[in-house]
């Protein structure tokens, strides 16, 4: 059975090499490198199937290595590991182009899972939805067989748009969805008229959401968008 190969960026030495002998002793292929200058070309080369970047790193930071990888391979699963933890870095790190993000320290564990779990939805596997259930989305409930949005006694109905829209994103939560798909889904084609009907329900939902500030909508660049939930 052919491995996952992995690209893996980090400059802490220590860290690196036992994240590296943890990842490869799960059977990944893992291409370790630690100076920012030399990614780009290690990932042209290497050609993985999952990117793993360090944000702080010598000559050049991760969220700059995550827009040039982007530029070059709009679809490869990228997660950003970092120390911060404020709102604004993660989604920037989103606006980056990347899928997820993971706080350190972190347990290989977790690291496994986030990364079995991109795999998973890069071959199409996203978490189903039933419309019968109930999601919690942060201080939300989402009820899309009732239509419905719950912030505690607040109810927001939904029409079959929002609703269709806001189910998508939930089912990819934390993970990017491409705009294209969202437009085939919810109005059949991607023309221009249904791409600016798209932009004013996106502009819906997050005043839909506006309440919990850890629950974001963030637009991707020529990719689509990433629905954040902290």
């Amino acid at each position: 059975m052919k491995k996952t190969k992995l690209l893996y960026v980090e400059d802490e030495p220590y860290l690196a090499k036992i994240v590296k002998e943890s990842l490869e002793s799960r059977d990944f292929e893992v291409s370790l490198i630690s100076d920012g200058n030399l990614v780009l070309r290690a990932f042209e080369k290497f050609k993985p199937d999952l990117c793993v970047l360090d944000v702080m790193l010598p000559n050049k930071d991760g969220f700059t290595i995550g827009q040039e990888i982007r530029g070059s391979n709009p679809k490869i699963p990228i997660i950003f590991l970092t120390a911060k933890n404020q709102t604004n870095d993660v989604l920037k790190g989103f606006e980056s182009g990347g899928n997820d993000y993971i706080k350190k320290p972190f347990s290989m564990e977790e690291l496994i899972v986030r990364i079995n779990n991109l795999m998973r939805i890069t071959k199409g596997k996203k978490q189903e939805i039933s419309p019968s259930t109930a999601v919690d989305i942060g201080k939300y409930t989402f009820f899309p067989q009732k239509f419905e949005l719950h912030l505690n006694d607040q109810i927001k109905e939904l029409s079959h748009r929002e609703t269709q829209l806001l189910k998508i994103l939930t089912e990819h939560r934390n993970i990017a969805v491409d705009r294209r798909d969202i437009l085939k889904q919810v109005w059949g084609d991607d023309s221009f008229f249904n791409s600016r009907n798209l932009d004013v329900y996106i502009k819906k939902l997050r005043n839909f959401l506006k309440e919990d500030e850890k629950v974001k909508i963030v637009t991707l660049k020529g990719i689509g968008y990433h629905f954040v939930v902290e």
